[in-house]
């Protein structure tokens, strides 16, 4: 799954199949409304730890698996190349941008 509306989506799949609602899950999971919002909405990025407790609650387990083995799971789905920049990444694609270039001469 390479995008959080992805894995919120799969969240409010598993949501609606159980028949259960989001506040219900909110209590069970011990969780904010504004947490849960950001959780269901897609557009927020949320704690490792806020995904494993929702997860849970709605009977689900978090795994993570070799890239190349996502067929094995589901054979409509293939490998794709790492979408997230690290940390050390993003940091000097921000140097790169920033510093003059040096002009040829």
């Amino acid at each position: 799954m390479a995008t959080i509306q992805k894995l919120s989506g799969k969240l409010r799949q598993q949501l609606s199949a159980l028949n259960a609602t989001q506040d219900a899950l909110r209590d069970r999971a011990g969780l904010s409304r504004r947490t849960m919002t950001n959780v269901f909405s897609g557009k927020a990025d949320f704690k490792v730890s806020t995904l494993l407790a929702v997860a849970d609650e709605l009977g689900l387990d978090v795994v993570l698996i070799p890239k190349e083995s996502v067929r094995a799971i589901d054979p409509n789905l293939s490998p794709t190349a790492p979408k997230v920049l690290t940390g050390v990444q993003a940091a000097l694609n921000r140097l790169e941008l920033a510093s003059p270039k040096a002009k040829p001469k």
